[in-house]
């Protein structure tokens, strides 16, 4: 189905003008870090799911836990 979607796309840029393929390829760029971030993000979560898990009772508690953090 792929190949097919790819094919699809490729005649139909092939009838555009320059201009209008510099715009979706900007488009299709965008959308692909977009994506790029969202599984990065994704996979910090997992990560950050794993623990340690500090319990802290009130903002004050919380941010000096942050700024006692090691960096990884």
């Amino acid at each position: 189905m792929k190949a097919t979607q790819l094919t699809d796309l490729y005649e139909i840029l092939q009838k555009l003008p320059n201009q209008r393929i510099n715009e979706v390829r900007d488009f299709v760029s965008f959308l692909w870090e977009k994506e790029r971030r969202k599984k990065a993000f994704a996979n910090r979560v997992i990560e950050a799911e794993k623990g340690p898990f500090i319990d802290c009772c009130s903002v004050e508690e919380v941010m000096e836990a942050i700024r006692n953090a090691q960096d990884d």
